[in-house]
């Protein structure tokens, strides 16, 4: 058994996840860490030590999710789990009038139905269960700025956070009974490879009228991602949200949050349609 406290992360192979895996192995955690690679397993158990146990599971597979359940069952026991920090996702770019809804089903698949999926197996070792041993953890949700303000041509990826926004909000009123706290992180741009993934333009749109902006859209993609703030802002947060005895319910992690509560909705379409080169 750990005599560290336990926390589990999911998608951890690369960027914010791998970064506050990192962290809060630093700040004396251990981590379990989920991943859907061996290879990707390997590769972060060796990059972070004897204080990450990795965890090999897609968050949209149920029978891979209860496996990993039971292994942190048997490490931890009545030690339970501190925090379970909902952190895959996946994300793209597409004008909703030709998205595919295939497309738009699998983002919720992953950002939405994945972390509730996620989040009903491993609330037990969080303390939602009768007579629990430990104290009760944390459930920390990882949103985003698309949480609150949705800019053209993200609309599926604003919709799934925004259903993130809601499970979190619901959650945090129905887990009070068990003394879990539930914490939802908006972050805006951060550099990570996910901006790396988009370098030719979605050819799938050239004969509609939005081929100049989807033409557009590998610059734009990668300019918010050379300027976007570093893992460790996200990270640090995290371990906030953790520690801290009162967390606050929500970390706006960018002032765009907060200038999606107090400008109309006329001034935040001039503002997000610029931001994607719409005129």
């Amino acid at each position: 058994m750990n005599k560290r406290p336990n926390i589990l992360i999911t998608g951890v192979s690369t960027g914010i996840g791998l970064d506050a895996a990192e962290h809060l192995i630093k700040q004396g955690y251990h981590v379990f860490g989920s991943v859907r690679k061996p290879a990707d397993a390997k590769r972060v158990q060796q990059a972070l030590g004897e204080h990450f146990t990795p965890l090999l599971f897609d968050v949209t597979d149920a029978k891979a999710i209860t496996t990993a359940v039971e292994q942190v069952q048997q490490q931890v026991g009545d030690a339970g789990l501190c925090a379970l920090v909902n952190n895959s996702g996946v994300s793209g770019a597409a004008p909703l009038m030709y998205e595919p809804v295939d497309d738009v089903r699998k983002m919720f698949e992953v950002n939405v139905f994945g972390l509730l999926q996620v989040t009903q197996a491993f609330l037990p070792l969080l303390g939602a269960r009768e007579n629990c041993p430990h104290a009760p953890g944390r459930l920390i949700n990882i949103s985003s700025i698309s949480g609150g303000l949705v800019f053209p041509f993200v609309g599926a990826y604003g919709g799934s956070k925004h259903a993130v926004e809601a499970f979190s909000d619901a959650l945090r009123r129905e887990l009070g009974i068990f003394g879990i706290k539930v914490i939802a992180i908006e972050p805006g741009n951060i550099r990570t490879p996910i901006w790396e993934k988009s370098h030719e333009a979605d050819q799938r749109f050239a004969a509609t009228a939005y081929a100049s902006h989807m033409a557009k859209m590998p610059a734009i993609l990668a300019k918010m991602g050379k300027n976007g703030a570093p893992p460790e802002l996200v990270s640090k947060t995290i371990l906030r949200a953790i520690e801290t005895k009162r967390p606050k319910t929500r970390y706006p992690l960018t002032p765009l949050w907060r200038l999606s509560r107090v400008l109309g909705d006329g001034a935040l379409d001039l503002l997000t349609k610029a931001a994607m080169g719409i005129k």
